[in-house]
């Protein structure tokens, strides 16, 4: 790592332009034997960016946990005495950076303490704080275990999941738009009125659905690239305020 001039320690830097004394500080990374170019260039790219060191540095489990903290900043949605819902959890950066924002450990005697349960298919290690649960959420009664798990209904259901990669961009963003869709459809189950859901989706043409869809069923619905997202990605996230209620039953809702 470089350090700034009288200053602590930061990430790697982008490269520099040419110039007289100017080098070069971006890790470029060399291809090895058995090793694809997209793992090389996966690697060269992780090494060189910013938000993964400060990741390690800041204790977080990966760099996605800037991205829900920038969200929050802006949105301010995990607030102290918050009863959250992080569908697709692992490795956990998310929760992480909601147990002190909605005091779940209840350190801050003067605010209230909130509630965290994360959901994932697969283990993960325990989170101070967080409550953490394997579970397929698209199971049948998975809404009512949730609420079971909560002790009542959620404040706030947030995802950061994304369907496994075909390779085929046209198909994985319909795939990823359909388990948004998925996840909202829960958070219809288990949100309190006036509730937040946020979640990841992939900037295309296939999300007018689940747009419109959220627009019925939330007061305020904004679609945000935060800093944290990088640039070269197609990921977006939808913040939809203010849960009316579910609204699927209306008699315009065909």
């Amino acid at each position: 790592m470089t350090k700034k001039p009288g200053g602590g320690a930061q990430g790697p830097r982008e490269r520099k332009s040419s110039g007289r004394g100017q080098r070069d500080l971006r890790v470029r990374v060399k291809s090895a034997k058995g090793r694809r170019l997209s793992s090389t260039l996966w690697l060269e790219r992780q090494l060189n960016d910013p938000y993964v060191a400060r990741a390690r540095r800041d204790g977080y489990r990966g760099r996605a946990a800037y991205k829900i903290l920038e969200l929050d900043d802006k949105y301010k949605f995990l607030v102290p005495g918050a009863r959250v819902v992080d569908l697709g959890c692992a490795p956990g950066g998310w929760c992480q950076v909601a147990v002190p924002r909605i005091n779940s450990l209840g350190e801050r005697a003067d605010r209230k303490q909130g509630r965290i349960i994360g959901i994932d298919l697969q283990e993960v290690d325990p989170i101070a704080g967080a409550e953490i649960h394997q579970l397929d959420f698209l199971e049948e009664g998975a809404d009512e275990q949730v609420k079971a798990w909560l002790g009542g209904e959620a404040d706030v259901v947030m995802s950061d999941m994304a369907a496994s990669s075909s390779g085929h961009k046209g198909t994985d963003h319909i795939r990823i738009v359909a388990l948004v869709e998925a996840a909202a459809q829960l958070a219809f189950d288990v949100l309190a009125p006036g509730g937040t859901f946020v979640a990841k989706v992939l900037a295309g043409g296939a999300e007018q659905g689940l747009q419109a869809m959220l627009k019925q069923n939330f007061t305020k619905v904004a679609n945000v690239k935060p800093p944290a997202s990088r640039s070269d990605s197609s990921e977006k996230f939808v913040v939809a305020t203010g849960f009316r209620g579910r609204q699927d039953d209306a008699p315009d809702a065909d």
